[in-house]
């Protein structure tokens, strides 16, 4: 039986590649599929970055992609909020939050108002875990087929493995199929959880027990060229900036040994790319990927970018090195996949999950309009607001996912319309400093007239079941914070937006670079096209043309 199984499972494979052949520019006639797929997603890098220092960058890095790879410069995403979850979401589904259900990094139960986490399953427990982290990470909430679904079910053979320093960085573009694996700070090594397996593999538990973080102990995040060169980027130790915004940088600095203080202040810096592409290395050898003839796809997300934005912002010199540290992991990456899997054997791409934001106070110095406001203060002045027209109460329960979530039980019980309450709200919101624009449900799913440049994003961005019920879009440079010492993404604005997709393979991909714009809802059926499979059920996007 079993036999017969993946003789039908063949069979499926083989007729599902004609198909996608048959319709398919992007993979030359005559080619064999790629050996592996690796998707290298550095999160939170706008695409200005990208080309911005490409003086400076190394020979076959981020160059690999700008001098003999296909790369996109107009390429964005389509969704209103623009973050982590929901971006990591798309990449390998070809589908935006209205289709994936992962609306944001987390979000509140409609009807409870119970906080849910993008990646959450109780269900679960992390192999390597202390006791703090008893709950597990799965992709119950995502509600799309992805990539790696499609390849293991028409090649059962196939490995689909994904590496992050984020639980959701590594689960969502896994999928239900492949097999996800997270950095945990508490050990400094990495896990996967009981949703996967029961058990490690020998080639994990010889990685972790080499204690990889430990090495970094000590060590200095030192910039990579003079300070002259980065004299297009703002200065260290701005007045806006988080604590710790000068190199030379020591993780940990002050401990007497490593430990999870040390093994987390790693996000911020070059350190856990480094490891993280260290643990990339052990799964190519310890599960053979790209080593027989049924195609692998390995994802590897490096998670300290979007740290060291946050922090500092994309704009700082420290961002700007650590591209260039990035760039140069990345070119020994390569090398190391030219030789154990084979230059001509595998498909390399690069994305990210969203862009970043400048320092709203860094837009003021620049004369620009900027600002914070504060969430709970609005949520405030909005329910005082409500109070006044509907009677006493808490009308509004607070910030969901880039919206406002009404109070349902309380609705229910005084007999008040959401509509009528929502439409109050949206004028209330509309007053509040740096809001730009609000879409109430109604407006949303088209049950009322509704227009503006950003409603085609925001109706992206809306799963009915998850989203609050008031939609708000943030005018530029302004951010919802109780803090400085933090900048953020998350609006439809195209510095959250515009983004890197970068292809290479030289059997797969002609050289260039193509001002046509592209959707990041085009990633996944573009690497479907070339691995001759079908896109992801769900998939909004198209095959790119890679010019062979």
């Amino acid at each position: 039986m079993r036999r017969l199984s993946l003789q039908l499972a063949r069979a499926t494979a083989l007729g599902l590649s004609v198909l996608a052949l048959a319709g398919c520019a992007t993979r030359p006639a005559g080619t064999l599929p790629p050996r592996l797929v690796v998707m290298i997603v550095v999160d939170g890098l706008p695409q200005w970055q990208v080309t911005a220092y490409r003086d400076q960058l190394a020979p076959d890095g981020l160059a690999r992609f700008l001098d003999k790879g296909a790369w996109f410069s107009d390429a964005h995403y389509s969704h209103a909020y623009t973050v982590t979850g929901a971006g990591h979401a798309t990449l390998l589904t070809g589908a935006y939050p209205h289709r994936t259900g992962i609306i944001g990094n987390e979000w509140r139960d409609p009807e409870t108002g119970a906080e849910v986490y993008c990646a959450a399953d109780p269900s679960y427990r992390f192999i390597a875990q202390p006791k703090a982290r008893a709950l597990g990470t799965g992709p119950r909430n995502l509600r799309a087929e992805s990539l790696g679904d499609v390849l293991r079910a028409a090649n059962p053979e196939s490995k689909v493995i994904a590496i992050s320093g984020k639980d959701r960085g590594a689960v969502l573009p896994a999928g239900r199929s492949g097999t996800a694996y997270v950095y945990l700070p508490e050990t400094g090594g990495f896990s996967s959880t009981t949703r996967y397996m029961e058990s490690h593999p020998a080639w994990v538990e010889a990685f972790n027990g080499a204690k990889p973080s430990d090495r970094y102990f000590g060590k200095a995040w030192e910039p990579l060229l003079p300070d002259v060169a980065y004299a297009r980027s703002v200065p260290d130790a701005q007045p806006w900036m988080a604590p710790g915004g000068k190199l030379p940088r020591v993780p940990g600095e002050g401990q007497e040994a490593p430990g999870p203080r040390f093994y987390a202040d790693l996000y911020y810096g070059p350190f856990l790319d480094a490891i993280s592409l260290d643990f990339a290395r052990a799964a190519i050898v310890g599960e053979r990927l790209g080593g027989d003839g049924a195609p692998d796809i390995l994802a590897v997300s490096l998670s300290s970018h979007d740290y060291v934005n946050h922090a500092w912002g994309a704009e700082s010199r420290l961002s700007h090195d650590h591209v260039l540290q990035v760039d140069g992991l990345l070119a020994a990456f390569f090398r190391d996949l030219d030789r154990t899997v084979g230059a001509d054997r595998y498909l390399a791409v690069l994305v990210t999950d969203h862009g970043f934001m400048p320092y709203p106070e860094f837009a003021r110095s620049r004369g620009e309009d900027g600002g914070r406001l504060h969430p709970a203060q609005s949520v405030a002045r909005i329910n005082a607001g409500l109070a006044a027209r509907f009677g006493e109460g808490s009308w509004v329960r607070g910030w969901s996912a880039g919206g406002l979530l009404l109070d349902r039980a309380l609705l229910k019980s005084r007999g008040v319309s959401g509509d009528a309450i929502a439409a109050e709200a949206k004028r209330l919101v509309l007053r509040e400093e740096g809001v730009e624009a609000a879409y109430t449900r109604a407006e949303i799913e088209g049950h009322t007239p509704a227009d503006g440049p950003h409603l085609p994003a925001v109706r992206k961005a809306w799963y009915p079941e998850r989203s609050p019920d008031l939609h708000v879009v943030m005018k530029p440079n302004w951010m919802r914070s109780s803090s400085r010492g933090v900048t953020t993404h998350g609006s439809p604005h195209p510095y959250d937006t515009h983004v890197p997709i970068l292809f290479w393979g030289p059997a797969w991909v002609k050289p260039g670079r193509i001002d046509t714009r592209a959707d990041m809802a085009d990633v996944a059926p573009t690497i479907a096209s070339v691995l001759g499979v079908r896109a992801p059920a769900a998939s909004e996007g198209r095959a790119l043309p890679l010019g062979r």
